[in-house]
């Protein structure tokens, strides 16, 4: 009965502190000194509760135990010979273990402080904001947190495992308006845009595909972080809002495997901008892949990976083949002015038709990084240029670029080559802009069809309003022109307008 009614009064007590109207007027200094307060005299509550528990289980010593029928203890031996019995008196009971403080492995039903997620190692990179958040699902040498990131956040324990677990993501609604036919209506892909002479009507589309959900786990093993992440959004096929798998990966320590972004990206140098898809530049793939993070010291790093990137190849007749996975390797040194990437990719290009085959090595570099002190001005810069790396590129995938058969039969991998930069400025703590530009190149050959991809430029700026971690909104004016093979061209503005709504922040 004592115990109820300390634990109904340490309640009240709390919620008579958080209903008090004039909480609202406090300094963050009063309000941090009261709760300090409160906390101590809730130990101070428990600790009385223990006491209490504790002397409830100990029965007084004068008190004698009742004979327990059947049991050796209710008549002694000594009984049968005429010596006065006495009930024999059971042993006093050990108090209660002090309650524990509780952890994922073993809740506790008791009063106990919250416990904290163990986190990860900190990156030393100055936090920027992104409105895509693709920095938050990559991985990172030592499973470090993404800049900005505190770990904790969303995270609950698993009840009877050492695993945390968050379910986070973002709704997200896109409306644009297109000044002319701009291809892919729901992202601003620049290789799509129509060439040659348009009708000059203008196109309005909304839609929220763009909207993510992720699951994440982690945990502390011998052998460093394991983290596991799943994420999906809505740009897949079969209906307009399919399902589209982004990320099913994990990675214990410094060992990445399974489905993702390719260490031949560096997603902390992309500009910050409202349309998915970005500056065509960028190189840009997720696939399968296992890889190996080596740190070193003075925040320098190696990767080592390979992937399955299967070859895209343009040929009248017959298809290309896998051989070999890809090679990647990439070094990184991050500080806390930003960071540079320097990736290489290594490849294997077959094709083979009922008449012949072929084979050839691919491959190609990138340069990139992002600088500016945290809260400031800052660039995001890169390029790119390879020879049978159109896979890897965000304008070049999926159309068949890697590589084509020449009239004799032979492989004949193409070459690209491109770059982009980015702006970004802070005009206070809840509005910030990003402006961007980038150009992508392929080169010209005859055995392409000449309506096939030349050259792409893609410009964009934006204004973007953020009054809470939880919700943005944003306005963006995006230009892209396309030239062909035969030297045609054609242009498309787009005006967008983006809310989100984050579900953990």
């Amino acid at each position: 009965m004592r115990r109820a009614w300390v634990a109904a009064g340490v309640a009240w007590l709390l919620a008579f502190s958080f209903a008090l109207p004039a909480q609202a007027q406090k300094t963050d200094d009063e309000r941090d000194a009261e709760i300090e307060r409160l906390r101590q005299t809730v130990d101070r509550l428990v600790r009385r509760i223990e006491v209490l528990e504790a002397e409830r289980s100990v029965p007084a010593a004068s008190t004698p135990a009742s004979p327990v029928p059947g049991s050796s203890q209710a008549m002694p031996p000594s009984a049968g010979a005429g010596v006065p019995v006495t009930a024999a008196i059971p042993p006093a009971a050990e108090p209660p273990p002090r309650p524990q403080a509780m952890s994922a492995a073993a809740p506790s039903n008791g009063p106990s402080e919250p416990m904290l997620m163990p986190v990860p190692g900190q990156s030393p990179l100055p936090a920027h904001p992104s409105f895509s958040e693709d920095e938050l699902a990559t991985s990172r040498v030592d499973n470090e947190l993404a800049p900005g990131e505190d770990g904790q956040e969303g995270f609950f324990p698993v009840r009877g495992t050492s695993t945390w677990l968050r379910l986070s993501g973002y709704a997200k609604l896109d409306a644009m308006v297109d000044s002319d036919d701009a291809g892919e209506s729901d992202q601003f892909i620049t290789s799509t845009i129509p060439a040659g002479e348009q009708s000059g009507d203008h196109s309005f589309n909304m839609h929220a595909r763009q909207t993510r959900f992720t699951v994440e786990a982690r945990r502390q093993t011998d052998y460093g972080w394991l983290r596991f992440v799943l994420q999906n959004d809505f740009y897949g096929s079969g209906g307009s809002y399919g399902y589209n798998l982004r990320h099913a990966w994990g990675q214990l320590g410094n060992t990445y495997a399974g489905y993702g972004f390719s260490a031949f990206l560096d997603l902390d140098s992309g500009p910050d901008t409202l349309d998915f898809a970005g500056p065509g530049a960028v190189p840009f793939a997720r696939l399968a892949s296992v890889r190996q993070y080596l740190p070193l010291s003075n925040g320098n790093q190696l990767v080592f990976a390979l992937e399955h990137a299967p070859p895209e190849i343009t040929a009248a007749a017959g298809g290309a083949r896998t051989t070999a996975p890809n090679l990647v390797l990439a070094a990184r040194h991050e500080g806390s002015a930003g960071h540079m990437q320097v990736g290489a990719v290594v490849r294997q290009l077959a094709w083979r038709d009922d008449a012949a085959s072929d084979e050839a090595m691919a491959g190609g570099l990138t340069v990139s990084g992002a600088w500016g002190a945290e809260a400031g001005n800052y660039i995001t810069w890169g390029a790119v240029g390879g020879r049978g790396i159109a896979t890897y590129v965000g304008d070049l995938g999926g159309i068949g670029l890697d590589a084509v058969v020449d009239d004799d039969g032979s492989l004949a991998p193409l070459d690209e080559w491109g770059g982009w930069i980015g702006y970004g400025h802070p005009w206070n703590a809840h509005w910030r802009s990003t402006v961007t530009w980038g150009r992508l190149y392929l080169e010209r050959s005859d055995a392409l069809a000449p309506e096939a991809f030349r050259r792409s430029d893609y410009a964009a700026a934006n204004l973007i309003y953020a009054p809470l971690p939880s919700w943005s909104w944003g306005l963006e004016l995006v230009y892209g022109k396309l030239q062909q093979q035969d030297g045609t061209d054609g242009d498309a503005f787009r005006l967008q307008t983006s809310l989100k709504y984050d579900f953990i922040k």
